[in-house]
């Protein structure tokens, strides 16, 4: 019995050689052009961070470099100044607040449905008379039907660590819009976790700290790339059939 791989390919056999050349290179060709479409059209392929996640600098850094302190001055606000009201928590753009992630999510369903219905239909002929040579069983008639379904559904989804961000914007109602990301390079791969969303100026603690359910419209994005990544996602031919298979 031919394998699967001969069954579709023994129409190559019966060609003539140069047909045959021909028939496959044009496969060749058309499985490296696919490659190549699958290629650009799926960037998860080639996972990167998304931009827009770098650090914000306060205005006087990003408009022009600070000037270094004069010496024997007593007071210089360059060097870290901190009033004694506001003390040091993070209040202005550039400034670092620490997220600590709390994320988790469960979710159930659970859905039945059951439907039962019979019926039943009999006559008896006279026993005397034209109609008496009926036979009683072949006027009995009966029917039924019935229908069960189930349905289960369960999603439990945690996400708990830490990053560091930088203040990106103060709005006038006592909020801000925070974002940053933070990478990491291990031996498999490249992680990377990127964390956006507004807090409350006032839900930061005195430690620069604030939960993620405190934050609102919060954006978090945890993935990598490297050789574990890559076994982890659907090959690209797979996809491909996936893509046009009818079933």
């Amino acid at each position: 019995m031919n394998t699967p791989f001969e069954h579709h390919f023994s129409g190559y056999a019966s060609l003539p050689p140069r047909r045959r050349k021909s028939a496959l290179r044009a496969m060749v060709a058309g499985t490296l052009a696919t490659a190549a479409v699958m290629f650009l059209i799926d960037p998860a392929n080639a996972a990167r961070p998304k931009p827009g996640f770098e650090p914000t600098l306060p205005p006087s850094v990003a408009v022009a470099p600070t000037a270094p302190p004069s010496a024997g001055s007593i007071f210089n606000a360059s060097t870290g100044y901190t009033g004694f009201i506001e003390g040091r928590r993070a209040h202005l753009v550039g400034d670092l607040v620490t997220v600590v992630l709390l994320e988790n999510f469960n979710s159930a369903k659970t859905a039945g449905a059951k439907t039962q219905k019979s019926g039943q239909f009999s006559i008896t002929p006279p026993t005397a008379g034209p109609l008496s040579f009926l036979n009683p069983n072949a006027l009995n008639a009966s029917g039924g039907s019935s229908f069960n379904g189930q349905g289960n559904a369960l999603q439990t989804s945690t996400l708990a660590g830490e990053v560091a961000v930088t203040i990106a914007e103060v709005r006038a109602n006592g909020t801000a819009l925070v974002r940053g990301e933070k990478r990491m390079m291990l031996s498999q791969g490249q992680e990377w976790v990127q964390f956006s969303g507004i807090v409350r100026l006032g839900d930061i603690d005195q430690e620069n700290r604030i939960l993620s359910t405190q934050i609102a419209d919060a954006r978090v994005e945890y993935t990598g790339n490297g050789s574990v990544g890559r076994a982890s996602r659907e090959g690209w031919l797979s996809k491909f059939f996936n893509a046009i298979s009818p079933f």
